[in-house]
C-alpha cells in the first residue's frame, strides 16, 4: 500500500478501553508522550469523561475520523474491530495497543507502547492494508440492515433453535443448500477468527480471497472454501428459528425465512501501522503456539 506520512504536528486520536482494569494511567502516558511532541491529541467522549485527560480534546468517533491523522487504539482486538468499521469510512490509520488478551490486531505490547509509538511516529514503520465486508440484509426488495465488517459475517441459529436451512449464491450463481447451526463469511483477517475454531483454513491478510466456512453442517460434505475477494455471496434463509446476523459479533440483526444477506467486499479497508519487524508469521507462531511441540514440552 502507499506509505502513510505523519507530520510532525499531526492530530492524533487516543481510543481506550476505558472501563478495562488498569488501562487508564497507560493512556494518561501515552497522552503525556503526544502531547509533549506537540501533536494535538483527541480522546473519544466516553473515555475523556473517566480517564482525567484534561489535556486532551474530546471528540465524538465521526469527528475523530473528520480530524486526526493517525489513531492510537488500547485495548483488545474486539476495541480495535469496533473502532475501525467506525473509522473506516475516514481512511484514519490505526495503531494497535494490546491490552486484551491474543492481539492479533493489537500487536504491540502494553509494555513496549511508548518506544513503539515513537519510533512510528518518526516514520520507521510498516504499513498494511486490511479488506473488509459490506454486507446488507434485504426482506421483501428492501434493505432493513447494512454494516461493514472487519473479520466477518456470521449467519447463525438461536439458542433454543434448529438448524438453519439456507442457500448460498456466488455472483449470481447456485452453489449450495445447507442445513447447519450457521455460516461463516470471513475475509482473511478473520480466519484466524470464529472461522478457524470452525475448521477453516488461515488465509495470509495480503491474499485477494474470501472464506465461507458453514458452522457444524449436519452433511459433512458441506466443507469451508475460498473464493475470490470480488465475489458477490448471496445467503437466503430457507428455515429455522431465531435467526441472526452478526456483524464482527458486535452488531446483529434478526432476520426470518425469505431474507436474503448480501456479502460482499467494502471498498474500505483498515489501514494498520506496525512497528518495523513485524512478521505475520511471527505473530502466528507466538499467537497460535506454532513454535511449541507438545510432545517435546510432555518430555520437559
Amino acid at each position: 500500500m502507499q506509505n502513510i506520512r505523519i507530520p510532525p504536528n499531526a492530530t492524533i486520536a487516543l481510543i481506550g478501553k476505558y472501563n478495562a482494569q488498569g488501562i487508564l494511567e497507560p493512556l494518561r502516558a501515552i497522552a503525556a508522550m503526544l502531547l509533549q511532541r506537540g501533536h494535538t491529541v483527541l480522546v473519544d467522549q466516553a473515555t475523556a469523561q473517566h480517564g482525567d485527560l484534561s489535556q486532551c480534546t474530546p471528540a465524538t468517533l465521526d469527528e475523530i475520523g473528520q480530524r486526526a491523522q493517525l489513531a492510537v487504539v488500547v485495548g483488545g482486538d474486539g476495541t480495535l474491530l469496533g473502532i475501525a468499521r467506525q473509522l473506516a469510512p475516514h481512511a484514519v490509520p490505526l495503531i494497535g495497543i494490546n491490552q486484551g488478551r491474543l492481539g492479533f490486531m493489537t500487536d504491540i505490547p502494553l509494555a513496549q507502547a511508548n518506544q513503539a509509538l515513537q519510533s512510528i511516529l518518526d516514520g520507521q514503520y510498516e504499513a498494511e492494508q486490511r479488506t473488509m465486508l459490506h454486507a446488507q440484509v434485504v426482506r421483501d426488495e428492501q434493505e432493513i440492515f447494512a454494516s461493514v465488517a472487519v473479520n466477518d459475517v456470521v449467519v447463525s441459529r438461536g439458542s433454543n433453535g434448529g438448524l438453519v436451512e439456507l442457500s448460498v449464491a456466488v455472483n449470481g450463481q447456485p452453489m449450495t443448500t445447507q442445513r447447519a447451526d450457521g455460516l461463516i463469511v470471513a475475509t482473511p483477517t478473520g480466519s484466524t477468527a470464529y472461522a478457524l475454531s470452525a475448521s477453516g483454513p488461515i488465509l495470509h491478510p495480503q491474499l485477494a480471497g474470501l472464506l465461507l466456512v458453514p458452522i457444524a453442517p449436519h452433511a459433512l460434505t458441506n466443507r469451508p472454501i475460498a473464493l475470490p475477494d470480488d465475489s458477490h455471496i448471496e445467503i437466503t434463509i430457507r428455515g429455522g428459528r431465531a435467526i441472526s446476523a452478526h456483524f464482527d459479533m458486535q452488531s446483529y440483526t434478526e432476520i426470518q425465512e425469505g431474507d436474503r444477506i448480501r456479502v460482499q467486499r467494502s471498498h474500505h479497508h483498515v489501514r494498520l501501522l506496525h512497528p518495523v519487524g513485524y512478521n505475520y508469521f511471527a505473530m502466528l507462531r507466538e499467537k497460535l503456539h506454532w513454535n511449541t511441540s507438545p510432545l517435546l514440552d510432555a518430555e520437559k
